[in-house]
């Protein structure tokens, strides 16, 4: 059975089951045929409207048809009138099918459903079987700065997961607090015994309730990309560094052949934002960080292929020693 809520009516519940089952199966056409037959019976229940859109999609992918772009664009539109906050990524997919904006594609109740549900297979997932290597990627770009400390006393791990920064620092850090969209992965985070306090809150409004120039190193591992514009947690992050003080962050990277799309910013297929490096040194000017290094890292992997990307660290002071570390490594 899903693992969505039920739709109140066990008949509904076991047509939705099915088309689940045709969808997993590449049978889109069955998915859709009971995914409707369940919209019959329960023609509110936002899940099986979003079922029918991926459905439709499969059908365009397949077909090419318009008529199955606007059958698809048409269901997801029906799941978020029903779903305003946006937990089922409704915006997403009408992004992918040309019908959205993709810069408010991603919600965070999106990001708190998708990690609720993750939070299980999180860490063998991501670190099993898609080699993911952040946080170490992080700490050896602080590393290789001449000026960077070698201990933090006070650290704020943004979208801090299960905790796997927090590892990566143990022996850097003194106090540590984080924060995360998702209470599942909170959890897990809890149970490390590594942070002195963890929030369920959004990162720039867990920053602004953080005291100014309070925070010795802020760090933000596979967070960014879900986020379009980054504007408002540079600036936040500029708020509560101390002076002196080191942000680390990763981000993905547009392929080559879309660097140049719009404003640097570029959903990608897989559902995630990439950020050009013109974006990023823009973004940093204008929030009155330094950029420390930009370097290259392929953090993670997907569908057996590296994933591009950039870890970031940022500097609240310019000095000539930052400027020239940043020029050589990008």
């Amino acid at each position: 059975m899903s693992r969505q809520r039920s739709s109140g009516d066990l008949l509904a519940d076991r047509r939705y089951a099915y088309a689940e089952a045709c969808l997993a199966e590449g049978d889109p056409a069955g998915a859709a045929e009971m995914a409707e037959q369940a919209l019959e019976i329960a023609p509110a229940y936002a899940p099986a409207w979003f079922l029918l859109g991926r459905a439709r999609e499969a059908a365009f992918a397949h077909s090419g048809d318009e008529t199955d772009r606007r059958a698809a664009l048409a269901a997801f539109e029906r799941a978020l009138g029903l779903d305003p906050e946006d937990g089922l990524g409704s915006r997403l997919h009408l992004a992918g099918l040309g019908g959205g904006d993709a810069l408010a594609a991603i919600s965070p109740a999106y990001v708190r459903a998708l990690f609720d549900g993750y939070a299980p297979r999180f860490e063998q997932h991501l670190v099993g079987e898609l080699g993911y290597c952040g946080p170490e990627r992080m700490v050896a770009a602080l590393d290789a700065l001449p000026c960077a400390p070698q201990h933090f006393p006070s650290v704020l791990d943004l979208g801090c997961g299960t905790g796997l920064m927090a590892r990566a620092l143990a022996d850097r850090a003194g106090r540590m607090a984080g924060c995360d969209l998702s209470p599942a992965m909170l959890a897990r985070a809890r149970a490390t015994g590594l942070y002195e306090r963890l929030a369920e809150a959004d990162l720039v409004a867990f920053l602004d309730g953080e005291p100014e120039a309070s925070a010795d190193l802020i760090v933000a591992a596979d967070v960014f990309i879900y986020l379009s514009d980054l504007g408002p947690a540079l600036a936040a992050i500029a708020r509560v560094l101390r002076p002196g003080g080191f942000a680390a962050v990763t981000v993905q990277s547009p392929e080559a052949d879309r660097a140049g799309d719009g404003a640097g910013i570029v959903l990608g297929g897989d559902g995630r934002y990439a950020h050009a490096d013109s974006y990023l040194r823009a973004a940093a000017e204008r929030a009155d960080l330094a950029l420390a290094a930009l370097e290259p890292a392929a953090i993670r992997r997907q569908k057996g292929a590296e994933v591009p990307g950039r870890v970031v660290i940022l500097h609240t002071h310019v000095t000539a020693s930052f400027a020239m570390n940043a020029t050589r490594r990008t």
